[in-house]
């Protein structure tokens, strides 16, 4: 087994910034960006942040274990000590939005279809009157 003198040189940092900042923020910007967008899409893209905050979670915990064992001291500042849980705010931050997202089409979705549940029957309640 190859041990490195840092994870900031390892292949699953980069992919780990890629999760934290490329990813996100080109989603946010399709959002933003869009003039329309469908439900499904909303509904995508609150699930895509939702597992990118999985993903960043699981190379957090596995670039903290490959910083304990690195040679490197610039490593351990921020994935052995206690800098470390502030790391967990921006998964944290993702998945609260895409929660939200899920939310609001799960919330906009029951409501529009409460209100046709009441019309649909109230006209059978004016036809049942007459």
């Amino acid at each position: 087994m190859r041990i490195s003198n840092s994870v900031f040189t390892e292949t699953i940092f980069w992919l780990m910034v890629a999760f934290s900042v490329v990813l996100p923020f080109t989603l946010y910007g399709v959002m933003i960006f869009k003039q329309a967008i469908s439900r499904w899409t909303v509904l995508a893209l609150g699930f895509s942040l939702v597992a990118i905050a999985a993903v960043n979670v699981y190379f957090l915990q596995r670039l903290s274990s490959l910083a304990a064992v690195t040679p490197s001291l610039a490593d351990d500042v921020f994935f052995v000590s206690e800098i470390r849980v502030a790391l967990y705010l921006l998964p944290a931050l993702f998945a609260g939005i895409g929660i939200n997202l899920i939310s609001h089409v799960l919330t906009t979705h029951l409501t529009a279809a409460e209100r046709r549940f009441s019309e649909t029957h109230a006209d059978k309640d004016e036809e049942a009157d007459v």
